[in-house]
């Protein structure tokens, strides 16, 4: 059970990331849309909205551990876009920290992505009751 624990605690710390910061990109559109478009992405409103669904809808489908697999799969490569679009200054010494703290956070997620979201998860209940009939 302990290790149940540790994992579901991991599974929810990553997941509390992606939410806190799909929240705060809800309270303040027009900033977050010219953060987007001052790193010469297109379409900032249509990325905008992207990033909300995959933080928030794949964050809590995280938190849940529901579909834990795809929903950790979807958040490493939005870690991994996010490095190269956002933190790709490397003459900036902090850039560089954000942009090695994002791969450290796709390896966490890919750990989810390749063992499952733990017996702990919506997923793990799923599995048991199929294991039952």
């Amino acid at each position: 059970m302990r290790d149940a624990s540790i994992a579901t605690l991991g599974r929810i710390l990553l997941a509390s990331l992606f939410l806190m910061s799909g929240v705060s990109k809800l309270g303040a559109p027009a900033a977050t849309m010219a953060y987007i478009a001052s790193a010469g992405l297109p379409f900032a409103g249509v990325v905008y909205a992207l990033t909300l669904v995959v933080e928030i809808g794949a964050g809590l489908l995280l938190l849940i551990g529901f579909q834990a697999r795809l929903a950790a799969g979807v958040l490493a490569l939005f870690a991994i876009a996010a490095a190269f679009l956002f933190h790709n200054n490397f003459a900036d010494q902090n850039q560089i920290i954000h942009f090695l703290k994002n791969f450290a956070i796709t390896g966490g997620l890919l750990q989810i992505a390749a063992v499952g979201a733990g017996r702990l998860s919506v997923d793990g209940r799923r599995a048991a009751n199929l294991r039952r009939e």
